[in-house]
């Protein structure tokens, strides 16, 4: 089983950043899309964002602005850059690949978490 491997997380005080990693294997030779979810404690699944493979990206309206989605190909990793850090983006993030089966077969990962308090 592939899965996604997801790591970056922390504890940050508001208006902080962090960067988020998620790799898995083949992600860049099999061209997935690469979006990145966040869920918190009693809520459901927010999609965050979306990285194609031609480095087109899109953001949730609740992000966009202060996130941006980026790539390393050779790595099969893609980064989540998190600015201005906000309480309600306390959450355990995790990606899913889109697009070829072998992208959306991928297994999720454990996922990354992400606290932000005053």
């Amino acid at each position: 089983q592939v899965r996604w491997v997801e790591s970056g997380g922390g504890s940050v005080q508001i208006g902080a950043s962090l960067r988020l990693s998620c790799t898995a294997p083949g992600i860049t030779s099999n061209n997935c899309d690469v979006a990145w979810y966040r869920q918190s404690e009693g809520k459901r699944r927010e999609w965050i964002s979306s990285l194609s493979p031609t480095g087109s990206t899109k953001y949730a309206l609740s992000v966009e602005g202060r996130f941006t989605s980026s790539k390393d190909e050779a790595r099969d990793t893609v980064y989540l850059q998190m600015n201005s850090l906000r309480p309600e983006d306390t959450a355990v993030y995790r990606c899913r690949g889109d697009g070829p089966a072998y992208c959306r077969n991928l297994h999720s990962g454990q996922g990354t978490q992400v606290t932000v308090s005053s």
